[in-house]
């Protein structure tokens, strides 16, 4: 069992840290299919400066490494709970060594285990078969994805699509509504597995099996074949783009399974997933434990074809986007002169903040001055050394419109002149950074490497009970960058993204599937 061990830790680093030759092709066609010098075409240029520093670094790609989920085939006779031992144990090793955040909390107390084990986490699902290895695969989906899958029961009334009845189109017109409502909140361009029929459970659990398909694969069912194809290409026409910020890119994968249902039940179920699509299988010898292959490295049937990308020309390409150097603590004034699009370098301390301070700040006062400061809508991977130093190991944004409820009232309680996050927020959030004078800043979803590497030193952390991610981290960046996406004179990009783009919806209410 020390050698499977050692494999499944292998298969955890290898997930976290570097992403499939399916998924890199993906991303790089859609910076191909870019606008050069949009904030979209900034976007990828990140997130691609993101993967290949994740591998170089061996770190984990996104700081939200997410709920662990395998699904392993083994043969007759396998010892399934020593396997669920020897799991759990590479679970812990793999959270200590920086690979995984601990992400597992008690959801009465919200006490973080702080290795990531717990009741229900990680999630393992064993399934026999006739074969003599172990197909062992691994999906690390991070919470602001996951929180974009939604199900629905059919037949509804979908804004901007009308009725979608019980039948195939019903089913598309689903589909394009669950990729509108995702916005940027999942860190699009993403891909979606989606589950037709089961009950509520197994729907989307068939959902997320589709996101173990390859990218380029191609389903066996014509019918469903056509309506991947479909929806990808539709998608791709809203207008919603990378991270939200608009473009031409907004879905780079749709997998869809189908299951028997009961005559009263037809529910549609959509896994969403996010650009930094994180899964990998390794075949296991079931004797020695050892690594036999990869499942995704190269078993797609286009591995060996490479996708250039001009990278001068689209750095040299003209762009539109102002660029700001902001030191803090920063001014009123100079926030007032910021606008939507402006592209935002931080130098200086700023504070990572997320639920839990949210809420705690809410009725008690900051251990840390923020007047005229930055709070970050941030979850850290941190390690400390061996003379007690921390050390950020990935800092990506959280999605922010959590803080919905909170965020304004702290930006007038506190002072604060911006808030960094990912995926916009909603009207009482703009309508406070209007009043007290801040701006919203949207970094890069998923790019934690990029961002670590502007964080300078750690100068100390509140609220550590809170676990990890929750707790408020003092850091000082430099070169930090991020764009306004929402101002201090009421305008909002990610509110004229949603109004396009449902604009755009509307045109495939029509019937195109019998």
């Amino acid at each position: 069992m020390k050698a499977f061990k050692d494999s499944i830790l292998h298969l955890i680093t290898e997930t976290s840290t570097n992403l499939p030759p399916d998924v890199r092709r993906a991303i790089q066609s859609a910076t191909n299919r870019e606008d050069a010098g949009t904030r979209s075409a900034l976007a990828l240029g990140t997130i691609t400066d993101n993967i290949r520093t994740a591998e170089e670094n061996v770190s984990p790609i996104c700081q939200d490494t997410g709920m662990p989920t395998f699904i392993l085939y083994v043969p007759v006779g396998a010892n399934q709970m020593k396997m669920t031992q020897a799991i759990h144990e590479a679970i812990t090793i793999a959270t200590k060594q920086g690979k995984l955040r601990p992400n597992s909390v008690d959801s009465l107390t919200g006490e973080n285990t702080g290795d990531n084990l717990g009741r229900g986490t990680p999630v393992i699902h064993f399934h026999q078969w006739e074969r003599d290895e172990i197909d062992a695969r691994l999906i690390l989906k991070g919470g602001g994805c996951e929180n974009k899958n939604i199900q629905y029961s059919l037949p509804c009334e979908l804004e901007g699509l009308g009725r979608a009845g019980r039948d195939l189109d019903g089913i598309r017109k689903c589909i394009l509504h669950a990729v509108y409502q995702a916005q940027g909140q999942g860190c699009s361009a993403g891909f979606i597995g989606v589950g037709i029929g089961g009950d509520r459970t197994t729907g989307y659990e068939l959902a997320k099996e589709q996101l173990f398909r390859s990218v380029d694969d191609q389903n066996p069912n014509d019918s469903l074949a056509e309506l991947e194809a479909y929806i990808v290409e539709k998608a791709n026409t809203l207008g919603i783009g990378t991270m939200g910020f608009g473009g031409n890119t907004t879905l780079l994968g749709c997998k869809i399974g189908s299951m028997n249902r009961l005559p009263a039940s037809f529910f549609v179920s959509v896994a969403y997933n996010c650009w930094a699509f994180r899964r990998q299988g390794a075949l296991i010898h079931p004797e020695t434990g050892e690594i036999i292959n990869w499942i995704y490295k190269d078993t797609s049937p286009q591995s060996t074809e490479k996708v250039t990308i001009d990278q001068e020309e689209r750095e040299a390409a003209p762009t539109n986007n102002r660029e700001v150097v902001l030191t803090t603590p920063i001014t009123e004034e100079q926030i007032r002169n910021l606008k939507v699009g402006d592209v935002i370098i931080i130098n200086g301390l700023i504070h990572t903040g997320r639920d839990a301070l949210h809420k705690h700040l809410m009725d008690h006062d900051s251990p840390a001055n923020l007047t005229d400061g930055v709070i970050y809508h941030c979850g850290p991977v941190m390690l400390k050394d061996d003379k007690g130093t921390w050390h950020v190991k990935a800092a990506g944004p959280t999605t922010s419109i959590r803080e919905e409820p909170y965020q304004a009232d702290i930006i007038k309680k506190f002072g604060i002149r911006a808030v960094i996050g990912k995926g916009g927020m909603g009207p009482k959030t703009l309508a406070g950074l209007r009043e007290h004078g801040a701006v919203y800043l949207n970094a890069i979803g998923g790019a934690a490497q990029y961002y670590a590497q502007s964080v300078k030193q750690v100068d100390g952390v509140d609220f550590l009970e809170f676990g990890i991610p929750e707790a408020m981290w003092h850091l000082q960046v430099e070169g930090f960058a991020a764009i306004v996406t929402m101002d201090s004179h009421g305008n909002s990009l990610h509110a004229d993204v949603d109004k396009t783009s449902l604009e755009k919806l509307s045109l495939f209410k029509d019937p195109v599937f019998k």
